[in-house]
């Protein structure tokens, strides 16, 4: 049988096809198409026949007779209609799609092959042609819904095949079926094709996200493992520089006070005194075995030492002892109230040396008799104490440094309740208070203190009712203030910083939190600055220097008074545990002092001046 559409009949440009239907004769397209219906008729064939053909007959006859028309049960393959001979190659037409072009005949331009799915759609199913918006090639559509180019399925329809039928479908239909679409731009969306476009983009919306997360744990590990390397150079430099100063001072030093060890000391704890000869030897003079020492003061004219001790045991009892220095084998334990927690802060009256107070962590304010041994004034705080003062100026007024960071100021006329509650700089806990000792020049009625906490060192101007605070310059953005010591002759001023600690909140802490050094509790870089009270409420920058701190607990420092306008200070080195005098402003190390048990850290440090004469330096190691 003949096919429903020979090859040659397209052989023709279609240039020419068009202008010779544009010359027939309006007669000739009413003929065409009555013939067209004609052939609808139905005629039946053998059976054998049918198999492979159907025949179609729309039941009129056009001259006594029937014309039959064989047309395909399945609709015709696209790619018959693509190839055209042209003398002895074949033409291929090549179609551009968003700036690519790829043949009929399979190949693209990246040696890629198309898919029928990506293509239909987007051109002519006869000619293989884009269609367009208006001409000859009009975009047009059939009652059952394909779309072809008006030209072509006007010609299809016209030929008289397939008995006016859809190409794709066999769908019966007629020339005046056929309709012109209008439309700037037909886009049909692929659901499958927006799923997957979907589901790559989220995917790669999720690759990023992880790769940028990735990245900035990255970056804040580098940050770290610089810092941790930093950190280490600093106390590498710092060793090397101990190392080498011990090695100049060893000989002489060990000869002027290795000679003043006793030859038997025992327990855990030793008290050391160490006084002053001539202009500037400091030598070792007695040592104390004491147990469970925790902190001291000294009261000077009475030459009394009341210690805070906790006894041996998980739930040891805290007590206070005193120690005469006269005769120091005199020793006297004043029990403390039941419940009572460790001690935070300890000083003798510097007007009534009778009368001690001290602060502790069960949230109570104490004034203790040293002559009944009695606590004669108890207030209740509002959180644990951390520190606590008498005042220098007024023998009424006593302060308080809480955990939460609050001042209160009592006076001891008023036994119920503090005069004054006050916020810190900061919640973390106020561990140093150090009143202000004013001279002549000073207005009457003002009384002025320092507390250090975690962010640094903070002024307090008390003028009647009215209260005024603010931070002292040059220690803030210092790191964490550890440590404040404070002489009354000379209004110097020394403290010491380490390094701060952000958590992964981005919070600073003071507390016994910070990063640990290669062995938990021992020294790591840190700071010191000089400051002189200047006037009322100024303060001027007189020396600092790096040094090594501890890492984990707020040590004790003192500042000494040598005369003729000269000081010294007085700290712990956590890394041989040693006390070090640093002669100020400078800073320098001028003598090391340890005792015979050097193994344990400092306590706590004090100076006092014994009838303007010597100077007494105490030593407590735990």
């Amino acid at each position: 049988m003949a096919n429903p559409l020979p090859s040659s009949h397209f052989n023709e440009p279609l240039r020419q096809e068009e202008e010779e239907e544009e010359a027939q004769q309006p007669e000739d397209e009413t003929a065409a198409n009555a013939q067209l219906l004609d052939e609808e008729d139905d005629s039946e064939y053998d059976d054998d026949e049918t198999s492979d053909y159907v025949e179609e007959d729309d039941g009129e006859e056009d001259g006594g007779g029937r014309e039959l028309i064989l047309v395909a049960e399945s609709p015709p393959r696209v790619s018959d209609f693509v190839q055209r001979s042209v003398g002895d190659g074949e033409k291929r037409r090549r179609v551009e799609r968003g700036g690519e072009s790829c043949s009929l005949s399979g190949e693209c331009s990246q040696g890629s092959q198309w898919n029928r799915s990506e293509i239909d759609g987007l051109f002519c199913p006869i000619c293989m042609d884009v269609w367009t918006n208006n001409g000859d090639h009009h975009i047009s559509c059939l009652p059952c819904g394909h779309i072809y180019g008006f030209a072509c399925i006007k010609r299809w329809l016209q030929q008289g095949r397939s008995s006016g039928k859809c190409p794709q479908c066999n769908r019966k239909c007629s020339l005046k079926d056929v309709r012109k679409l209008f439309a700037s731009r037909i886009v049909a969306i692929d659901e499958e094709s927006q799923k997957r476009m979907r589901s790559l983009e989220a995917k790669c919306a999720s690759l990023e996200k992880k790769g940028a997360k990735k990245e900035a744990e990255w970056q804040k590990r580098e940050a770290e493992l610089n810092h941790k390397v930093q950190q280490l150079e600093q106390r590498t430099v710092f060793l090397e520089h101990l190392l080498g100063d011990r090695k100049s001072r060893q000989s002489g030093f060990v000869a002027d006070v290795g000679g003043f060890h006793r030859q038997s000391v025992f327990g855990p704890n030793f008290g050391s005194n160490f006084r002053r000869e001539g202009s500037s030897i400091v030598v070792l003079q007695e040592e104390l075995p004491v147990n469970g020492a925790r902190l001291f003061d000294v009261d000077a004219s009475s030459q009394i030492l009341l210690m805070a001790r906790k006894l041996p045991g998980i739930a040891g009892t805290h007590l206070l002892t005193k120690i005469s220095l006269i005769h120091p084998h005199e020793i006297e334990d004043i029990l403390l109230p039941s419940g009572t927690k460790a001690i935070k802060d300890l000083h003798f009256s510097p007007f009534n040396h009778s009368l001690a107070l001290f602060a502790s962590l069960d949230k109570k304010l104490s004034v203790l008799s040293m002559e009944s041994n009695n606590v004669i004034l108890d207030y209740d705080l509002p959180a644990a104490a951390w520190s606590c003062s008498w005042d220098y100026n007024s023998a009424h007024y006593i302060y308080a440094g809480l955990q939460n960071g609050l001042l209160l100021v009592f006076d001891m006329r008023q036994t119920t309740r503090p005069v004054e509650s006050l916020k810190g700089p900061t919640c973390n806990p106020i561990h140093t208070i150090h009143p202000l000792l004013h001279d002549s020049t000073f207005p009457s009625g003002v009384r002025t203190l320092l507390s250090a906490s975690s962010v640094g060192v903070c002024h307090w101007d008390f003028v009647g009712t009215e209260v005024r605070s603010y931070m002292v310059p040059e220690t803030e953005n210092r790191g964490v203030c550890i440590s404040l010591a404070y002489s009354p002759s000379s209004d110097d001023i020394v403290a010491s910083f380490r390094p701060r600690v952000e958590t992964s909140n981005e919070i600073a802490i003071s507390q016994p939190v910070v990063t640990p050094s290669p062995i938990t509790g021992q020294g790591i870089p840190g700071s010191r600055v000089l400051l002189k009270k200047e006037g009322i409420n100024h303060y001027q920058k007189l020396g600092s220097s790096i040094t090594m701190v501890n890492d984990i607990r707020l040590p004790k420092s003192t500042i000494i008074d040598m005369g003729n306008q000269k000081q010294l200070f007085a700290s712990a080195e956590e890394v041989s545990n040693e006390l070090i005098l640093h002669e100020l402003p400078s800073f320098s190390s001028v003598q090391y002092l340890e005792s015979r048990n050097h193994q344990h850290p400092f306590r706590d440090v004090k100076y006092t001046n014994v009838n303007s004469q010597a100077s007494d330096i105490i030593r407590f190691l735990n």
